[in-house]
């Protein structure tokens, strides 16, 4: 009864790993206090996204991930 934290970009550099799997259900709460204080301050900023199960929350304060999803901590884009 998992669920996986997939960490891309300069959020893996922070967590100090690419992935973390935590006890499901999952919600909002539940993610920051997993992820711990440095990448909840980031999750914190509007341009970091949030997917679970490969969709992109519109609302990521609305993360219900069950057991067997993945939850997906997107940094912000940039390039040309």
């Amino acid at each position: 009864m998992a669920v996986r934290i997939v960490f891309v970009g300069p959020l893996r550099d922070i967590a100090g790993e690419e992935a973390r799997e935590v006890a499901a259900p999952l919600n909002w709460a539940g993610l920051l206090e997993a992820v711990g204080a440095e990448v909840a301050q980031q999750l914190g900023e509007e341009r970091v996204n949030v997917a679970c199960a490969g969709e992109v929350l519109t609302d990521k304060t609305t993360l219900q991930a069950a057991d067997g999803d993945e939850v997906a901590l997107l940094p912000p884009v940039s390039g040309g």
